[in-house]
């Protein structure tokens, strides 16, 4: 009488031995494939040509920031300053108030010219600091 191990039934020579053939429930085994789901947002080889950022939602225009600092595009500052939620309102260069209050994550905004908008407020106010990082905000979303 012989013993087989669990393992060894997978093996080649178990399967393969006539006797043990008609035992092999391997036949019986299908793999089901499913389709890749998709991703939210991708960057795609090409990283020169972003998404239109006069029509993205923050929880798009965050996604694909949180990949281009993955990837090293960005710096950590930058990271930050567009990760930060939009203010329920915020002035224009005019100084004009403007309800950011119904900009959602599901929503469409205009980051281009909000951000361009900021920078040239802190350019006016004169914070070094804040308008470094507006510039290099608007740099990466300039493209």
């Amino acid at each position: 009488m012989e013993i087989f191990s669990v393992r060894s039934s997978q093996s080649l020579l178990f399967k393969n031995n006539p006797n043990n053939a008609k035992n092999s429930k391997t036949t019986d085994i299908q793999i089901e494939t499913r389709a890749p789901a998709p991703a939210s947002f991708h960057i795609e080889g090409n990283v020169d040509k972003g998404p239109d950022f006069t029509a993205v939602s923050p929880g798009q225009l965050r996604n694909y920031a949180r990949q281009s600092f993955d990837c090293g595009l960005i710096d950590q500052n930058t990271y930050a300053a567009i990760s930060e939620p939009l203010p329920m309102h915020a002035m224009d260069p005019l100084g004009n108030l403007i309800d950011l209050s119904s900009v959602t994550d599901g929503t469409s905004f205009n980051f281009l010219d909000y951000y361009r908008n900021q920078l040239q407020i802190a350019m006016s106010i004169g914070d070094p600091h804040e308008v470094q990082t507006l510039k290099s905000v608007v740099n990466f979303l300039d493209g």
